[in-house]
């Protein structure tokens, strides 16, 4: 057998320190996350900020991330894959340094920002690199790869939560404990894999682009997207730049969005003369309930698991990110019997019967029920980025790594505060059961995307109740409103991923089967059937 096996001409042991690097990539980009998530609570203490500035200097390296993925998506081709990762290897190093070393806020802040910018170009490169590589199997070698963000959170737990001790008061982690050793020092582990990265990274040959090797034109990459693709991108763009620059939302922040992203949807489409592929579009847009499914019930989850667990719910996280990243390192399994949008319409089964189940489970059920829910969020993002990839790979990067971004953004625009408003609706309803009188005193009208609903003001409600000897029956509203967000989550998201999925699942079974496209040397794409008679690439 011959030793080269990628068209771009790598060999087997070269393709696979590549992918190896690049799993230690994401891998760093996780631990990064983690210790930024349990360390808000040290910054709290020593720099006297407030909890809301700590969540801004934690926000700053994550929406950069989609900002960098989509811009270097458009450029990785012109730099070349190793000075992108190189770019990113800095910026990471940088972040490390700027976090161990911090003498006030504001240098955390910058730390956090290089951390997302750098994370951004991470995805930026590996996502079309494995895809370039292994054309043959883009679905399960994106799952494997996509297992580094589990493994990393994995990792992290291992150093920094038996070290930690829960700050009940701001609700987060502070990492100073058993060891006697400060967050400032725990902070180098994060240098780690990147060290290691950069180095398998040195005498590393990347392939070329699978785009690029096929001499697919760039004009035509660009169509892929389109005037649909640009408009939602855009929108999506504006909507969290606007945010974070003003640090408001005005409430028609999101009109506003939707004129900006028309208007460079418009001129996105107008330069390509292209509308976009309905389908890239679609899944696109179907990563907002998968981001919120996958991401945004977290926080909820680990409410939930605080009474089984205690200080120690944060292991649930641990748990979790342990049974995704086992499962995508079998992710051939499943996907070699069943093609990706069958899988993803099993993983909305399992997401929405772990939620279900969450939303009424006590005692050892709720173990069961966050066992399910893993099991279901495992497969959605790698999956979705192999369907794209398997079905737009003239979208080289751009394609593959816009889907990805859309779900980052659409997370913190649309899926946290949805889940917010489910919460806040739920609380209201369970306070007026208890306390007809409390829920009076402590009504506030609520908007979302400038729908105005009746909310709670939880302090309020808080201190009426203490007031009036229902503190208890407070406490299980509260816990009710939680189980209730997720129920509603539950039927809102994974009901409605499941049926999507399965509407694409059909259409592919009626045009004769699910077949990834296949770029060939400026060839026109067609895939053979069983009988020797050419198909038609399928192109939506």
């Amino acid at each position: 057998m011959s030793e080269v096996t990628c068209k771009s001409g790598l060999t087997e042991a070269e393709k696979s320190t590549v992918f190896w690097a690049s799993f230690l990539a994401l891998l760093a980009c996780a631990v990064g996350f983690l210790f930024r998530v349990l360390t808000m609570g040290n910054w709290i203490n020593e720099f006297g900020i407030s909890g809301q500035e700590a969540g801004g200097i934690f926000g700053a390296s994550l929406w950069p991330i989609a900002i960098t993925m989509i811009l270097f998506s458009l450029i990785v081709d012109k730099i070349g894959y190793k000075p992108s990762i190189y770019i990113a290897f800095a910026l990471q190093a940088v972040s490390v340094v700027l976090c161990a070393t911090a003498k006030n806020a504001d240098a955390l802040w910058w730390g956090s920002f290089c951390a997302g910018l750098g994370h951004g170009i991470v995805e930026a490169v590996i996502n079309p690199a494995c895809s370039s590589m292994y054309t043959k199997d883009k679905s399960t070698k994106l799952n494997i790869l996509h297992a580094a963000w589990p493994a990393g959170m994995v990792v992290g737990s291992l150093f920094m939560i038996p070290i930690g001790v829960a700050d009940s008061a701001a609700g987060v982690a502070v990492v100073e404990g058993a060891s006697g050793l400060a967050w400032r020092t725990h902070s180098w582990w994060m240098m780690l894999p990147v060290v290691i990265y950069g180095v398998m990274f040195i005498k590393s040959k990347f392939p070329i682009d699978e785009r690029v090797h096929a001499k697919v034109p760039y004009r035509d990459m660009l169509k892929e997207v389109g005037f649909l693709g640009a408009f939602i991108a855009g929108t999506l763009l504006f909507y969290e730049i606007y945010r974070i620059a003003k640090g408001e939302e005005p409430s028609n922040l999101l009109w506003m969005s939707i004129g900006f992203g028309a208007v460079v949807g418009a001129g996105f489409g107008a330069f390509t003369k292209s509308i976009g592929k309905p389908l890239f579009f679609f899944l696109c847009v179907l990563m907002v309930p998968l981001a919120t499914t996958e991401l945004g019930t977290d926080a909820w989850i680990k409410q939930l698991m605080t009474p089984q667990m205690g200080v120690y719910a944060s292991w649930a996280i641990a748990l979790s990110a342990f049974i995704m990243m086992i499962l995508r390192f079998q992710a051939g399994v499943l996907l070699h019997k069943f093609n990706p949008p069958i899988v993803l319409c099993i993983s909305s089964v399992f997401s929405m019967l772990g939620l279900l189940t969450l939303s009424g489970a006590s005692g050892a059920m709720v173990f069961v029920a966050f066992v399910l829910y893993a099991v279901g969020q495992t497969f959605y993002w790698p999956t979705v980025l192999g369907l794209v990839s398997e079905q737009f790979p003239k979208g080289g990067a751009l394609t593959l790594n816009t889907v990805s971004a859309i779900g980052l953004l659409s997370v913190g625009i649309i899926g946290t505060p949805i889940m917010g408003a489910f919460y806040d609706s739920n609380l209201a309803n369970e306070v007026k059961t208890v306390s007809p009188e409390i829920y009076e005193s402590a009504q506030a009208d609520k908007t979302f995307f400038s729908a105005t609903y009746t909310g709670i003001d939880a302090a309020k409600a808080s201190e009426a109740a203490t007031a009036a000897g229902l503190a208890t029956e407070y406490g299980d509203a509260v816990n009710k409103a939680g189980r209730g967000a997720l129920k509603t989550t539950a039927l809102a998201f994974p009901l409605v991923m499941l049926i999507c999925f399965a509407l694409i699942a059909f259409y592919y079974k009626s045009k004769g089967g699910y077949k990834p496209i296949e770029l060939d040397d400026g060839e026109d794409n067609s895939h053979d059937d069983p009988e020797g008679e050419p198909i038609p690439a399928v192109e939506l």
